[in-house]
């Protein structure tokens, strides 16, 4: 068994294609109009399905907006440098909710992002994740 995908409710599915593709650098594997349920459906990710899990964006046709539920976390990114990460994606519109820097409570430097929909996006520096080392043992 394997994780497929993550599903998100959008509100304008274009904009949130071009925030995952060109702020985070993922690619656009495929989108279908579903006319008689009156949806959209487009997966992006950084490798093809078959190869890694992937985000799946719903648009209900007609809902502009969803609340961020508050069971909701956030879905994470491994990035090579963090700080890089995140000010790249603020140079391309990306809203910085928590700049990179080591967690509070360790030595994983991470930072937050926020999508146009208000989800919020961790980066976790590659190499820096203290859980690793930690499971690992």
């Amino acid at each position: 068994m394997r994780i497929l995908h993550t599903m998100l409710r959008v509100g304008d599915l274009d904009r949130s294609i071009d925030f995952y593709t060109h702020v985070l650098g993922m690619k656009l594997l495929r989108r279908k109009d579903y006319p008689g349920g009156k949806f959209t459906l487009a997966f992006v990710g950084y490798e093809s399905e078959d190869r890694a899990a992937v985000l799946e964006l719903t648009c209900n046709w007609g809902v502009e907006k969803y609340e961020v539920g508050s069971g909701y976390g956030h879905i994470a990114i491994e990035v090579d440098d963090a700080y890089a990460a995140c000010d790249a994606a603020a140079a391309k519109g990306g809203k910085v909710l928590r700049p990179a820097g080591p967690m509070s409570h360790g030595t994983t430097v991470i930072a937050f992002i926020e999508d146009p929909d208000g989800y919020p996006i961790e980066f976790i520096q590659k190499g820096t994740a203290g859980w690793v080392k930690e499971w690992a043992e």
